[in-house]
Parts: C-alpha cells; sequence; structure tokens
C-alpha cells in the first residue's frame, strides 16, 4: 500500500452571492481588525466593495492594501506586513487572484509569527502560527487559496517560493458571480493555467502522487475542458464559470499534494525575465514539454486524454492518443485566442540559453516531473516553442 499525505483548506464555500454575506461567514474568524490583500485593477472595478462592506458592518476595521502586482515583489509583501502592524490586524483577508493570495498567505504567517522570511523559503520551512485567513479567489487558473505554496520575485527576476501546511487558509470562498467579468484573455490564460496543474498533478513523479491527487485532477480536468471555451466566448455564463472556478480549486487540491513539475519549472523565466502573465507563460511551453516527457509519461497522459476532450475515447492505442491529446491542448490555445509562440509574446531567439539556465534553479519543481531535464533539454524545448 501507497503511503501518503493529503493536505487541503479546512473549510471551503461554494456559493454565487457568497462574497456579500462575508461577514456573517468569516466576521468572527478573522477578528476585528482585518487586513484585506488586493490589487489597484479590482479596486477600480469596485469588486472587493460588497465583501469589505459585508466585513464592516459586522464590526470590523477594514484596512485594504491593494498595492499587489502581477508577480508580486518582496517589497509589496514587506509593505503589506507593515500595514498589518500599523493596524494591529487580528486576521487577514486575500481577494484576487494568485499574487494577491500569495502576498495575504506570506503576511498573515509574517503578521502571525514575526518570523524570517529567508529562513522560510522551501519546502516545510516556515514554522507559524499565522494570523486567521480567508482567500477569495477571482480568477479560475491558481487554485491558490487550496495549496500551501506562495511565489514572490525576489531582486529583478527570481522567483522563491515558500511551501508549507501553515500557510493552507482557514476558510475559502468561492463566488462564481466574482468571475463573470474577466475578461477573455484573462480567462482563457487562467483557464489553461487550472489545466496545466491538474495534467501534471496525475503525471507528478513525486512520491506523495496519490490517488486522492489523481482523482481530483481527473474531474478537474472534466470540469475545465467541457467549459473554458464557453467561459471565455460568453463570459456571463454562470453556470460555465462556476465550473471554472470549481475545476480550478480541484486542481489546486491535486497540485498541491502531488506537486507541479516541468511546465512550471520552464515557465518560470518567461514570466520572471519578461513578465509574462504566469497562465500564459504555462501555455506557451506546455505541448513542448508535455511532447519531451512522452517517451516516459505517454501512457499517463493517454489516461486522461478523454478526461479534457472526450472525442479523445476513440482514438486507439496510447501513444496515439497521447500524441492527439498534447495537440488537442495546443489547438486549444488557439482557439482561444492565445500567443502559441515564445517570439509573439517578445522574447528574443538569443534570450533561449539564458532562460534554459535560469529553469534549472527550479529543482523543486524539476525533481516532479516524468522524465529528468536536462539544461540542453530545457534548451531545446524552448527551441521548439521560440
Amino acid at each position: 500500500m501507497q503511503a501518503f499525505a493529503f493536505n487541503t483548506t479546512k473549510s471551503l464555500l461554494f456559493r454565487p452571492g457568497a462574497a456579500s454575506e462575508l461577514g456573517a461567514v468569516a466576521g468572527a474568524l478573522l477578528g476585528p481588525r482585518v487586513l484585506a490583500v488586493t490589487d489597484k485593477g479590482l479596486r477600480r472595478l469596485g469588486l472587493p466593495d460588497t465583501a469589505f462592506a459585508a466585513l464592516q458592518a459586522a464590526g470590523a476595521a477594514v484596512e485594504v492594501f491593494d498595492a499587489v502586482e502581477a508577480d508580486p515583489s518582496r517589497a509589496t509583501l514587506e509593505a503589506a506586513v507593515a500595514a498589518g502592524r500599523a493596524l494591529g490586524a487580528t486576521g487577514v483577508l486575500g481577494f484576487g487572484g494568485g499574487s494577491s493570495m500569495d502576498v495575504a498567505k506570506l503576511a498573515a504567517l509574517l503578521l502571525g509569527s514575526g518570523e524570517d522570511l529567508d529562513a522560510a523559503w522551501g519546502v516545510g520551512n516556515a514554522q507559524g502560527p499565522r494570523l486567521p485567513l480567508v482567500l477569495i479567489p477571482t480568477t479560475a487558473g491558481t487554485g491558490s487559496e487550496v495549496t500551501p505554496v506562495s511565489i514572490i520575485t525576489v531582486g529583478e527576476e527570481e522567483k522563491r517560493g515558500v511551501s508549507s501546511t501553515v500557510i493552507l487558509p482557514d476558510l475559502a470562498v468561492l463566488d462564481p458571480d466574482l468571475t463573470l467579468g474577466l475578461p477573455p484573455a484573462i480567462t482563457a490564460a487562467t483557464g489553461v493555467d487550472a489545466m496545466v496543474h491538474a495534467i501534471e498533478a496525475y503525471a507528478s513523479a513525486s512520491p506523495n502522487n496519490n490517488p486522492l491527487s489523481r482523482m481530483l485532477a481527473r474531474e478537474a480536468l472534466r470540469l475545465l475542458g467541457a467549459n473554458i471555451e464557453q467561459a471565455v466566448f460568453e463570459g456571463g455564463d454562470r453556470d460555465a464559470r462556476g465550473a471554472m472556478l470549481l475545476g480550478s480549486m480541484l486542481a489546486g487540491q491535486a497540485f498541491a499534494n502531488s506537486p507541479v513539475a516541468a511546465v512550471h519549472a520552464l515557465a518560470y523565466p518567461v514570466g520572471g525575465i519578461f513578465h509574462v502573465p504566469h497562465g500564459l507563460s504555462n501555455a506557451l511551453v506546455l505541448p513542448h514539454v508535455l511532447r519531451f516527457n512522452a517517451p516516459s509519461a505517454g501512457a499517463v497522459y493517454a489516461e486522461i486524454a478523454a478526461d479534457a476532450f472526450p472525442d479523445l475515447a476513440a482514438v486507439e492505442g496510447s501513444q496515439a492518443r497521447c500524441a492527439a491529446f498534447i495537440e488537442a491542448l495546443a489547438d486549444l490555445s488557439k482557439r482561444l485566442g492565445m500567443q502559441t509562440r515564445l517570439r509573439e509574446v517578445g522574447i528574443p531567439e538569443d534570450a533561449l540559453p539564458r532562460m534554459a539556465a535560469d529553469a534549472m534553479k527550479q529543482t523543486r519543481l524539476l525533481v516532479n516531473n516524468p522524465r529528468e531535464v536536462t539544461e540542453a533539454d530545457a534548451l531545446a524545448i524552448y527551441r521548439a516553442a521560440w
């Protein structure tokens, strides 16, 4: 029998309109002084207003920190912590995409424990305790609301992560209504990101790859594959939006316990150096990494091909079905209107060797890949994607 551990967020609430009930749902948990972490774009849209108002109506003072940027920096995290200290925060609310939720996780940790961030980097090094933490995603992609990971950009380009069950939130509130206004390009990129999470979790070489993660990954792919185009092209479809949000969360639970691998490792330099959004970075390298992995993981990819694309059930033979799966993923990005080549997002060919060298620093991810990746392999994959 396989031994494994499975950890996830303590409580989940999935309901349209749930953000407007936040005072009743989470007011007692977060306490009288709440640090709310979000970004300026969402503030301008007024998307968090009902959630913040609900907390205030329940008697909480809400200090809004809205300076989170894509690929948030250490300086941003430190500014959020400073705002929380000035408030004397009793709880932290993360509202937004993966960046806001990542900052909220580590702000809750640092405010609750006062520990040294440099000692917390890596797997299992965060000690805690943290402040009470609630996360509300507004995109269907990262699954950060159910993962024990936070990624921060250190210096100009390097991404570092804290991975610890200590930073799993107390409550994740999934409100499909918050995603109804998401633009098509962001819907597409975040949706493909969630699919990558499910695919890499299912095929992960991690010794903790387990039956629960595999089950969740397959259900995530069924939901995401069936609804991503509807969500992109008919963004007001609440059912499609809800299915995407649920699929993203399930994929998050899967890869939180059966970690992602080379797709993410090679996507990080794309985002870190050239500031390409994370979901699009993953999509750009996805088919090329899967083709590289196919000699080792082809049968595994064949098992999940029809979950995402039901028509592939008719393709006979693992090798043929794996190849069809990879082509279907590449074609999906085209149909969704996404860029499909590194050159299309402004990456020059002479940058590829540097990116390959940077990708090799992602050892915590590469160790989970079903096929060993050398620097020469990474360069060849980037060249294929260019």
